[in-house]
This record gives structure tokens, C-alpha cells and sequence, in this order.
């Protein structure tokens, strides 16, 4: 399996962090290279009990022996990109990850600005970072990009000749998204979307490799779909019942809770069907069945949580591959080899 691509299939906030920690661990690739908007997306990790959340770098930044990738269709925040190198210094990633050179730059006037127009940060509920006024600029063609910030010069790199060369040679490449396939610009809930589209055709046009390059796409849901922000969410629950259920969550990026809603299988297999599944990942299973927690057998699965997978396939005609039992890396039913 030359390359895979993972992404949300529901408003974000699906568990993807999890899951490419997991693939980047046991299957290795030999390249790790993130897609998406930029750092308006905060993905979280569990290694051994500590938390780990990175906005800019890839999420498989623990595979110590992957070259990390920021393709040029993210936006690259300086501020954020070497505070990360510095929080991640154990894993060693100044020495392994490359920015391409042609990735549009956050100022800190767009972030002033995301935080302040009122259409922006009250009505659609972005999160500060600046991405909506720096992709705007990138379209008007005025927007900074990597090569013009001496002090990224000595990371940067052509992304795009990296993976196909990396394809070429029969590595293995994992593609990451962000977001998640609500807030695509172009298929999400518009105007309460991120700026650019987030489906994995994009991300794959973000660090430059075409679809008949892609093995694989992985696109992650929740069991409890959660969404921040403003915009319509049909199966959201009263805060009242999310919290009598246990499932209350704050954004990794705006610390801001997280709206909590009922699995939606008609959206799921729209999401599978434009992103072009070939197989699922499903997380917090145990938040649906607590009996779940910690298995790793899919065949000790509880009933319920048996019958809630399945009609998940039959409903979306795709195999869930992946399922996480709980946060750690290691609670995680593989099923790849059986689909």
C-alpha cells in the first residue's frame, strides 16, 4: 500500500490525531505528510499517558524515523511552527520535517484580523488563527509565502518532489487532513466552514500527489459526532443529555466546548461517497458502549457495539477497518487484514 490518505468525515474533532498515531507506529511510513488549512486545526495525541497536541506539524511526528512534510496548500504560522519544534524536541522533528517553500505565511494581522470582524469570529466562530484572512490574501496573491521568512529557509523543501519521489521509490507516504468533511468550503454547512475544501481530493492536491496516486482513503467518524461553533448540526443534542452521557469535550485549538450530536448515517455515507472511502475508522466506541473500553478483539466486542459497527457498513457500503476503544495508542481493533 504505496500511500493513504486519512480525513474527517464529520466537523472536525473526529479522533484523526489518534488514528495516524496508531498507522504511523505500526505500519511505519517512511513519510508523513499533512495537509489541510493550517493551524486552525489542533490534533491530539496519547504516548504513554501524556498528551500531546500539535496545530502545525504532522500528527505521526512519534514515528522518529518519518520525514515529516507541511504541504503547500497549508498555511504555515511561524510562531506556531517553532513552538512546536521546541515542544517536540524529545522526538527529535527540526531534524526530520520540511516545509515547502511555496506554503502561504499567517501574519499576525490576519490573526488580529480573524478576531476581530465580527462576521468571522462571531457569526461563523473561526477560531483566531488567522487562516480566513491569510488564505484570502493567497488568493488576491498578495499573501507571504515560506521562501520569504529567513528563518524558515533552513526547512524548507519542495514537498510535492519529496512524495512523488517517495511514491516512485515504493515507500510508504501517509497523507494527513484536518478538519473534517462538514467544514469543507465547498460541501460543509456554507458560510459556517473553514476556507478552502477539506475532502481528500484536496488534501491530496495539497502536498502535491494526483488521485490515481492514492491507494487508500481512511476517513475518520465519531461515534458521538462533536462540532465547534456556529453553524447547523441536525442531530445535536441539549448540553444537559451530553453531560448526563459523559461527553463533554473542549476544542484542542479554542478550548471553547464542543457541541455534541447523534451519529447521522445519511451524512456519513454522503461524506464516505464524495471523499471516496475505501474503508472507515470509528473512535470513542466506548463513549457509545463503555463495555468497549480497552478491547482489541473484535470478536469481545459487547452486542451493541457489534450491531452499531455493522449498520455503520451497511449504511455506508464501506468497511470500518479501524475502531478505537479508548484515548490510548494501544486501544485500537485492527481489522485491516480481514476486509
Amino acid at each position: 500500500m504505496p500511500s493513504y490518505i486519512v480525513v474527517g468525515g464529520q466537523w472536525g474533532d473526529e479522533g484523526k490525531g489518534s488514528v495516524i498515531a496508531y498507522l504511523a507506529l505500526k505500519d511505519k511510513p517512511d513519510v508523513i505528510a499533512r495537509g489541510g488549512v493550517g493551524t486552525n486545526a489542533g490534533h491530539s495525541v496519547f504516548i504513554d499517558g501524556r498528551k500531546y497536541a500539535v496545530r502545525q506539524l504532522p500528527t505521526g511526528f512519534m514515528q522518529t524515523k518519518a520525514r515529516l512534510l507541511v504541504g503547500a496548500g497549508v498555511l504555515v504560522d511561524p510562531e506556531v511552527f517553532f513552538h512546536e519544534l521546541e515542544h517536540l524536541q524529545e522526538f527529535k522533528v527540526a531534524e526530520r520535517v520540511g516545509i515547502d517553500y511555496r506554503c502561504a505565511i499567517i501574519e499576525e494581522k490576519h490573526k488580529q484580523l480573524d478576531r476581530t470582524n465580527g462576521h468571522l469570529h462571531e457569526k461563523i466562530g473561526t477560531t483566531g488563527s488567522g487562516c480566513g484572512p491569510a488564505n484570502a490574501d493567497r488568493v488576491m496573491r498578495r499573501a507571504k509565502l515560506a521562501k520569504d521568512i529567513p528563518e524558515l529557509e533552513p526547512y524548507l523543501t519542495d514537498v510535492a518532489a519529496e512524495v512523488n519521489d517517495a511514491l516512485d521509490e515504493g515507500k510508504l507516504v501517509l497523507v494527513e487532513g484536518t478538519q473534517g468533511f462538514g467544514l469543507s468550503l465547498y460541501y460543509g454547512t456554507y458560510p459556517y466552514v473553514t476556507s478552502k475544501d477539506t475532502t481528500a481530493s484536496a488534501i491530496a492536491s495539497d502536498v502535491g500527489i494526483g488521485p490515481t496516486r492514492v491507494d487508500d482513503v481512511i476517513v475518520v467518524f465519531k461515534s458521538f459526532p462533536t462540532r465547534v461553533g456556529a453553524g447547523p448540526f441536525p442531530t445535536e443534542m441539549s448540553e444537559e443529555e451530553a453531560e448526563r452521557m459523559g461527553l463533554i469535550e473542549y476544542g484542542t485549538v479554542t478550548g471553547r466546548r464542543r457541541r455534541v450530536g447523534w451519529f447521522d448515517f445519511e451524512f456519513a455515507r454522503y461524506s464516505a461517497r464524495i471523499n471516496g472511502a475505501t474503508m472507515l475508522a470509528l473512535t470513542m466506541l466506548d463513549k457509545y458502549d463503555k463495555g468497549a473500553f480497552g478491547v482489541t478483539d473484535y470478536d469481545k466486542l459487547p452486542k451493541k457495539a457489534k450491531e452499531f459497527v455493522e449498520e455503520i457498513e451497511e449504511r455506508t457500503g464501506v468497511p470500518v477497518a479501524l475502531i478505537k476503544t479508548g484515548p490510548e495508542l494501544e486501544h485500537i481493533i485492527d481489522r485491516r487484514e480481514n476486509i
